[in-house]
């Protein structure tokens, strides 16, 4: 029976672990989802882009080949999740890829001019950074 990492690192609760581990199977929705509704446009699925119309449409008019690396990222986040639950040392590395992508998206977005949602993305995602590297949360998830 393996030991859970969590019983040696004392200090860490399974709270935050639960939590990031929540949060990218949520991404990995939110992406399947997304790519559902560029695959098949104008069904009721689109209600939800009332959120972010103008995204909405400019994927609308890159056409369904859009919905690829939707999949690609549903499937990458998945994959993390599966890891993240398990303490694996690759789900750690994915989660901080993908989390590090997601700034450089960011930053991107704000030299752009979006400066509004590129400064609160680079803040959330440099705050996960952050958490990710604590060494609390970096040492429950051991190289076997």
């Amino acid at each position: 029976m393996p030991t859970d990492p969590l019983m040696s690192a004392s200090s860490l609760s399974r709270g935050p672990i639960l939590a990031l581990g929540v949060f990218l199977l949520f991404g990995a929705l939110a992406a399947s989802y997304a790519a559902t509704t560029l695959l098949f446009p104008g069904t009721g699925l689109d209600r939800a882009w009332a959120l972010n119309p103008r995204a909405h449409q400019q994927l609308l008019t890159m056409g369904r080949g859009m919905s690829v690396p939707f999949i690609l990222l549903a499937s990458a986040l998945a994959l993390a999740a599966t890891g993240w639950f398990r303490y694996r040392l690759w789900a750690w590395r994915l989660t901080v890829a993908i989390v590090a992508t997601q700034l450089l998206g960011d930053a991107l977005n704000f030299y752009r001019g979006d400066f509004l949602a590129g400064a609160f993305g680079v803040l959330a995602a440099s705050a996960l950074l952050f958490y990710l590297f604590r060494p609390t949360i970096r040492s429950a998830f051991p190289a076997r």
